[in-house]
């Protein structure tokens, strides 16, 4: 990996262009190694994928993907290559009442996360961003190259418990396929 995401340093988000600067001296020095002599990275502390939960108000569907994901990723053994984050465009106060109340069902504690609105960097930072039910176009910035999925997935604002318990069970349901598909392009590549 090159170039501005690579160099993202632990810093607020902000590149470090000096960082920078030395990783790109650097790739420039790697090209010039004659193909008799094979570069192999064996180690980088860099995860395999950078995944974003987005939607508009970040306190619904966003945060049970996001829930999810890192249920997965620590059920998996998979904390040093999937990075995950989740924010909105415009931010609601708080977790809906009726989402925390049907992720508790399942042990799944929201009501102490806060919404929170996703920048542009972070967007950049990531090799996927998932929307919960509207574009990425209006998402994710003109200089990203990475890739985008909308779910497709009912607002669970305003929603009876029962309905969102079939949102959730749904996010739930797609978290763990993208989990498998992931993990399993990971494993092929090693």
């Amino acid at each position: 990996m090159t170039g501005p995401r690579a160099a993202r340093a632990e810093n607020g988000g902000q590149t470090n262009i000096s960082l920078y600067t030395a990783l790109y001296r650097f790739q420039a020095t790697i090209m010039v190694i004659p193909p008799a002599y094979p570069v192999v990275t064996t180690h980088s502390d860099q995860p395999d994928h950078r995944i974003a939960f987005v939607c508009v108000q970040n306190a619904g569907r966003s945060q049970m993907a996001a829930a999810f994901a890192e249920r997965e990723r620590d059920d998996r053994d998979a904390g040093d290559r999937i990075e995950i984050i989740t924010g909105g465009t415009r931010p609601a106060d708080r977790v809906h009442d009726v989402v925390v109340e049907a992720m508790r069902e399942l042990s799944v504690e929201l009501g102490d996360r806060t919404p929170r609105e996703v920048t542009p960097d972070e967007l950049r930072a990531v090799d996927l961003v998932v929307t919960m039910g509207c574009s990425a176009s209006d998402v994710c910035p003109a200089t990203w190259n990475g890739e985008s999925r909308d779910w497709g997935l009912d607002d669970p604002h305003g929603r009876s418990l029962e309905d969102v318990r079939e949102i959730r069970d749904e996010v739930e349901n797609r978290v763990v396929a993208l989990f498998d598909e992931l993990l399993s392009e990971t494993a092929s590549a090693e």
